[in-house]
């Protein structure tokens, strides 16, 4: 299995952060077919091959995927969509 781990630090109240991470959702669902849900401050994804979680804290939001063997051929274009997304959302590194 491939792991992406992805941390931002943020400066935004947690309503607004629990918004950024909803639209990261969201467009990883618009790209990658991903289903999602919340449990928490835990927004965790997955479909067939990839699944993983965005976590909030106060000041930092990271992402975690897991790819199977079947989508490790793609990681760096999953990895390059979650970065623009959380630099786009959480302002760049």
């Amino acid at each position: 299995m491939s792991h992406i781990h992805i941390r931002r630090a943020h400066q935004l109240c947690h309503e607004d952060a629990r918004r950024s991470a909803e639209a990261v959702a969201e467009q990883l669902n618009e790209a990658f077919q991903l289903d999602y849900e919340w449990d928490g401050d835990t927004l965790r994804f997955r479909r067939s091959g990839v699944e993983g979680c965005v976590e909030l804290g106060d000041c930092q939001v990271a992402v975690e995927a897991r790819l199977g063997l079947l989508l490790r051929p793609l990681r760096g274009r999953f990895e390059q969509e979650i970065e623009r997304y959380m630099d786009d959302l959480f302002g760049e590194r």
